[in-house]
């Protein structure tokens, strides 16, 4: 599949890098892992350009079918599952036999996995390449092992590291890499890569609805494709804030509930915004309920961000659901008494 624009013209910026380790930062939704793929793709090529690899020749397809020699993906379990990138087989008979649950963490196992790859040899001349992603989640633990191997790496081993938490990364490894801030589409060329890509996905949405899905992704590509995924359309976005503010989660009731936090923060900011005399990002001017005082929505985003830091729990959805529904609705709710209800957070 051809990169989106903005991104091929990021990837041929990093073919010039002479460097052994790239960190690809950036906000969500901008295509971190697929532009640490291409790259990694180009890396190994047998035939590569200044555009990336040639897609025809044995190593690109070796990477196509997930069994290329001299790549080591590291990513949580669950993350590489999603992805299709296969996990060893001592894992994958645990997971298998339900011993243990996919890891949304990169266990630091795996981190010494990695490091074990590094020592062999490679099996093709253009060296051996160490994927990392998201690179946020490696613990304290994992991350460590890493770094001296990130640092003096063996042979022709190179690193790609793509991140959306930059500053969740230990110091120690951002120093040891030539970071690279990834750069945002213009609202052109996004809303026509996302007409273009969502039109098998997600058949049947006008331009209004698409663009009703960029406006709430704050003008990021994957992350509006994903809001259209879960059924945005120009009809629900307009009536979303209201409806939350009313404490009726109908709508995003069958959304993860890391969705459903990320909704909430954005009604929470814009709310903010125009509380400052700022205009909204996310939602309408017009869609939103009234502004409450901004020290109530002060204390809701803190109680937010604590969500968000526990939102993989394993907590019960629908009492989850229920139980933010009518937080978010005492925050709205005229008189002071509202804030009573952020005093307690699942």
């Amino acid at each position: 599949m051809a990169l989106p624009p903005w991104l091929q013209r990021q990837l041929r910026a990093l073919l010039s890098l002479r460097g052994h380790a790239v960190l690809l930062a950036g906000a969500p939704g901008l295509g971190q892992y697929e532009l640490a793929l291409a790259l990694t793709r180009a890396w190994l090529c047998e035939h590569p350009s200044g555009d990336g690899a040639c897609g025809a020749c044995d190593s690109c397809h070796a990477i196509d079918v997930r069994a290329h020699p001299d790549l080591f993906v590291l990513m949580p379990e669950q993350q590489a599952i999603d992805l299709g990138w296969p996990l060893d087989p001592v894992t994958q008979e645990r997971i298998e036999r339900k011993e243990i649950k996919p890891s949304r963490q990169i266990r630091v196992d795996a981190a010494r996995a990695a490091v074990a790859f590094a020592q062999l040899s490679h099996t093709r001349p253009q060296g051996q390449v160490l994927l990392i992603h998201p690179g946020e989640r490696l613990n304290v633990e994992s991350a460590n092992t890493l770094l001296k191997t990130l640092e003096e790496p063996p042979g022709r081993v190179r690193f790609v590291l793509a991140t959306e938490a930059a500053h969740a990364l230990l110091p120690t490894i951002r120093s040891r890499c030539q970071t690279h801030t990834m750069a945002w589409p213009t609202e052109a060329e996004g809303r026509a890569w996302l007409a273009a890509e969502g039109a098998q996905e997600c058949p049947g949405l006008t331009d209004a609805d698409w663009a009703a899905c960029w406006r709430m992704a704050g003008g990021r590509p994957d992350e509006a494709l994903a809001w259209a995924r879960l059924g945005v359309t120009e009809r629900v976005w307009r009536a979303l804030p209201r409806q939350l503010a009313q404490g009726d989660a109908a709508v995003i009731g069958d959304w993860p509930l890391a969705r459903q936090v990320q909704v909430l923060m954005q009604l929470c900011h814009d709310a903010m915004a125009v509380a400052a005399g700022g205009k909204p990002r996310y939602f309408d001017a017009a869609a939103l309920p009234p502004v409450p005082a901004v020290a109530r929505l002060s204390a809701f985003w803190r109680v937010l961000q604590q969500a968000w830091r526990t939102v993989e729990h394993p907590w019960q959805p629908g009492l989850w659901t229920e139980a933010w529904a009518q937080r978010t609705a005492a925050v709205f709710a005229p008189g002071a008494a509202a804030g009573a209800a952020l005093h307690s957070c699942p």
